[in-house]
């Protein structure tokens, strides 16, 4: 009987290995939980890496419409 429980809490640390949704949605919630921490322990820090992020995201748009637009010519 034991080595039946065994099997079948190894196949459930499988299946929730490879349940890749259900990955996704730990790893978002975790994420979401560390960034709500790092703002009400640091919000200044929280502040720079929504500016970073920000800056990236725009160097990439930027980047990507002078690609489009220097094709175009």
């Amino acid at each position: 009987m034991r080595a039946r429980a065994q099997l079948a809490s190894t196949l459930d640390a499988i299946e929730l290995k490879l349940n890749v949704p259900k990955q996704l949605r730990i790893t978002k919630r975790r994420i979401h939980v560390a960034l709500l921490r790092l703002g009400n322990d640091n919000p200044t820090a929280l502040a720079g890496i929504a500016l970073g992020a920000a800056a990236s995201v725009g160097t990439v748009v930027w980047l990507g419409a002078r690609a489009v637009l220097s094709n175009r010519s």
